[in-house]
């Protein structure tokens, strides 16, 4: 019987298992590299079939968040080449997730205090970044107005995640998921509330809202081969001021049966009903979801299919058995349990995470939880 523990091959990868431990951001690197710790937090966590690392920004333009690893410079390259080595050591695989915040910033991260940059001119109302605030202190702020990007701008873009996702090969990554999801720049051309612009990259038609993920996914895959590529998305995601539309299922519908003709490695969807994203129509956000799932299947023979968001063993042995999805991605289970795989198969119960350590800090919520042990 096909469950969780069965072994998968993503596009010549082999995985042990189909446990993914998803992307979270957990602000440990103090000079936006990663560090031996952050090496030991995945290593501590390579039972999992594969990693999907932190997301780690593409360029200083992209970085909405202080202190998360980045991808772009020499010294973040040799940073994440000891996570990899580390991960690999202990027979995981991992990929890197290459990521550009668009509007979600400030510009007390961006270089000479300059506006973010999006593909609207709308600000993100509501939304925070992690920069500094008027005293120089780290901490949440407001995102501020961003700077709509030039039409000749967008396919530079494009090809600093390409150049990441080069950077992500050479620091020893098996691949690379292409961040799309959670209101991130993506995101941001392809939700029609959000994308204001007036050139060909408008929300105005399928074609031209799908342009710039689609650039995106085509540079990435020109740069390191349609085998390493995944990229993430979040239907009816409403972080950081994503309004829902009309159009939500057959944009997505459009895009992944596209990114099915590119046969890359994998889609991994984010369910985001644990953040208190319901509909008032009636239908939960998770049954359009497993619903989308579906139609999603027929568009992508060669192409893996993750879920993340609220996932429990049971969920996932259903899903993967019927055929659904093909890997099961486990976040903050994962912060508390770095033995997770080994509570799952034997229903061992999980340690509970310390919220307030999330983000920022050092040791202590990062690396100090220990595996299980019996009374």
């Amino acid at each position: 019987m096909t469950d969780l523990f069965s072994p998968f091959d993503l596009s010549g990868v082999p995985l042990a298992n189909r446990v993914v431990m998803a992307p979270m951001t957990r602000s440990r690197a103090p000079n936006d590299v990663a560090t031996e710790t952050i090496a030991l937090y995945y290593a501590q966590r390579a039972t999992a079939g594969l990693i999907v690392s932190e997301g780690t920004p593409i360029s200083r333009e992209g970085q909405g968040y202080l202190f998360n690893p980045g991808i772009f410079t020499t010294l973040q390259i040799a940073g994440w080449r000891l996570t990899t080595q580390s991960v690999h050591a202990v027979g995981a695989r991992i990929f890197a997730q290459i990521w550009h915040v668009g509007r979600v910033s400030h510009p007390s991260i961006q270089a000479n205090g300059e506006a973010p940059v999006s593909g609207s001119s709308k600000i993100a109302a509501g939304a925070t970044a992690f920069g500094y605030d008027e005293e120089g202190k780290p901490g949440f702020v407001a995102a501020s107005t961003p700077r709509q990007l030039a039409t000749d701008e967008v396919s530079r873009v494009a090809e600093d995640f390409a150049q990441a996702a080069a950077n992500a090969v050479e620091a020893g990554f098996d691949g690379v998921e292409i961040h799309g999801a959670n209101g991130y720049l993506l995101e941001q051309f392809l939700n029609p509330t959000v994308n204001d612009r007036g050139d060909h990259y408008a929300a105005d038609t399928m074609e031209n809202r799908l342009r710039f993920a689609l650039e995106v996914v085509d540079a990435t895959i020109a740069r390191v081969g349609r085998e390493r590529v995944g990229i993430r998305l979040s239907p009816f995601g409403q972080l950081f001021d994503m309004a829902h539309y009309d159009e939500i299922e057959e944009t997505y519908t459009a895009l992944v049966a596209a990114l099915g003709e590119r046969r890359i490695a994998y889609v991994h969807v984010m369910d985001q009903s644990g953040f208190g994203m319901g509909d008032a129509k009636g239908e939960s956000v998770s049954a359009k979801i497993q619903r989308l799932l579906r139609v999603f299947r027929t568009s992508l023979p060669a192409t893996a299919i993750i879920l993340a968001g609220g996932m429990t063993r049971e969920r996932a042995d259903s899903l993967i058995a019927d055929g659904t999805i093909d890997l099961a991605g486990f976040g903050q289970p994962f912060i508390s349990n770095p033995d997770l795989v080994a509570r799952l198969r034997h229903d061992l119960p999980l340690t509970t995470p310390d919220k307030s350590t999330y983000y920022g800090g050092g040791a202590h919520g990062f690396i100090d939880y220990p595996p299980y042990a019996a009374a």
